[in-house]
């Protein structure tokens, strides 16, 4: 009986809606988010709420002693939290901390100024997406790109679509459809999410031709295996994952003399879109486009996010006359680029025109080349603003880590790096982390023998005042 008294008086506690929707803290957020979206918001709170008062005697109890303002002050208190969790499931800024430069999960390659500066520049108005301003007709999305493309790669021609899956698929469902696609199984790589190299190939309407074992593949296996109705060589550089010892594959100037003499195309998915010798920063050699177009490949495909350190796009470049056909294919406008991606590539693409430039400003490829006593600095920095602004509240510490490209790039290239650790009295490594993720700007970070890491490779300058700050918010 006592319970169901104590249930009712807080019930009846409750304002109404249209009293709380009227308090002058709750009035401010209409113009920011409407009122229909904070009176369904604030009609969830309350129903939270009464749906905690049935379920928790112990809350019940206690709530039912708050006088109605002080209730209400408490249920504004909990719209807010609802606000901010609803603002906080789009896509937004945060921070990498995990060393990884090309993190899959957290949108990959990050652009650099330039290329933002553009984005913003042809989306604030009008641009020339498909108008030739020469002739003034219409033009082509193709062009703003094409031309840098086959410079910078030395290819015929070139095209770009939305990422580098449906760059294999439009061209093999161009020129193979119902035709054979000859592959060594040592290549038949699922390329993330679980996207398969054979499904790729199923869908683009051919027939896949298996050959060789997945740890060798010799080049009498494709000429066994061609057929009058063979219609591409496939090679996949494997850019996920390596195979080590008892190993061979085809090198590519072979599988293109035998396309020659079998008058059977050759195309390459190159897949990581590396145009730069990543030898001159001290990694291990990454096939570049610029080397498979040498080879004389009739088409290769690749990323654009990836070593490249550009937008997600998939580019396709080789022999003019394939490329043409490909854009003719219908499919053709259903993966095209949009304006921003297009945008972005171009200056991306410019900035490799002065290689140097490249490394300067290309954030992916300028992470790559960081050595340890630049990172040790950077990390000193980090480590310097952090007992400037929290004194002894968190405990620091720097220490030798490995960092990686990630990305599916260079998987048996591990980067000597440097992070900062974080330790804070009364806070086990798991919650300080689950902290920082539900941070104002989340911060991404791993922890490494019970204690949280800060891999400075993959954190500028600039996000420091920032992680400054949310570490603030936690220690109080």
């Amino acid at each position: 009986m006592e319970n169901d008294l104590e249930l009712l008086k807080a019930l009846r506690t409750i304002a109404p809606m249209n009293e709380i929707l009227d308090d002058l803290e709750v009035a401010a957020l209409t113009d920011r988010i409407g009122k229909t979206v904070l009176s369904e918001t604030l009609k969830q709170v309350i129903d939270d709420y009464r749906k905690q008062l049935l379920e928790d005697k112990f809350f019940m109890t206690s709530m039912s002693l708050l006088p109605r303002q002080e209730l209400t002050s408490y249920l504004i208190q909990k719209l807010k939290e609802k606000l901010s969790e609803q603002r906080n499931t789009g896509l937004q800024k945060l921070i990498n901390a995990t060393g990884i430069v090309l993190h899959t999960n957290l949108g990959r390659a990050p652009l650099p100024g330039s290329a933002i500066g553009l984005i913003q520049e042809v989306n604030e108005g009008y641009s020339n997406l498909e108008f030739d301003l020469e002739s003034g007709s219409r033009g082509s999305r193709h062009a703003h790109i094409e031309s840098l493309i086959t410079r910078l790669t030395g290819a015929e021609s070139a095209m770009v679509v939305n990422n580098n899956a449906a760059a294999v698929f439009i061209s093999l469902h161009t020129l193979a459809s119902r035709r054979e696609v000859i592959i060594s199984r040592g290549q038949l790589v699922e390329i993330g999410g679980s996207f398969r190299i054979p499904d790729i190939i199923a869908s683009s309407g051919c027939a896949m031709i298996e050959v060789g074992t997945t740890n060798k593949t010799k080049v009498h296996d494709y000429a066994e295996a061609v057929s009058e109705n063979t219609a591409v060589l496939l090679k996949v550089h494997t850019s996920n994952y390596k195979i080590s010892g008892f190993t061979e594959e085809v090198p590519l100037q072979d599988l293109v003399q035998l396309g020659r003499e079998k008058n059977v195309l050759v195309l390459e998915d190159l897949g990581s879109g590396c145009l730069y010798d990543l030898t001159k920063i001290g990694l291990h050699h990454e096939p570049t486009v610029q080397e498979v177009i040498a080879g004389g490949v009739d088409l290769v495909t690749f990323s654009g996010d990836k070593l490249l350190g550009g937008p997600q796009i998939g580019v396709i470049a080789g022999k003019k006359a394939l490329i043409d056909k490909i854009k003719k294919n219908p499919f053709a406008r259903i993966v095209r680029c949009d304006k921003s991606s297009i945008a972005a590539l171009a200056e991306v693409l410019r900035l490799y025109m002065n290689p140097e430039k490249a490394i300067e400003q290309i954030p992916a490829l300028n992470m790559l080349a960081l050595k340890e006593e630049e990172l040790l600095l950077r990390a000193q920095e980090l480590e310097r603003q952090l007992h400037a602004a929290l004194n002894e509240r968190c405990q620091t510490d720097i220490v030798d880590v490995y960092d990686e490209a990630g990305g599916g790039s260079l998987p048996d290239v591990l980067l000597k790096g440097k992070a900062v650790s974080l330790t804070i009295d009364d806070l086990s490594a798991n919650q300080l982390q689950d902290l920082l993720r539900k941070g104002s700007t989340p911060i991404i970070c791993r922890i490494i023998k019970d204690k949280v890491l800060l891999n400075v490779r993959t954190i500028s300058e600039k996000e420091f005042p920032l992680i400054t700050q949310t570490l603030q918010s936690i220690v109080g």
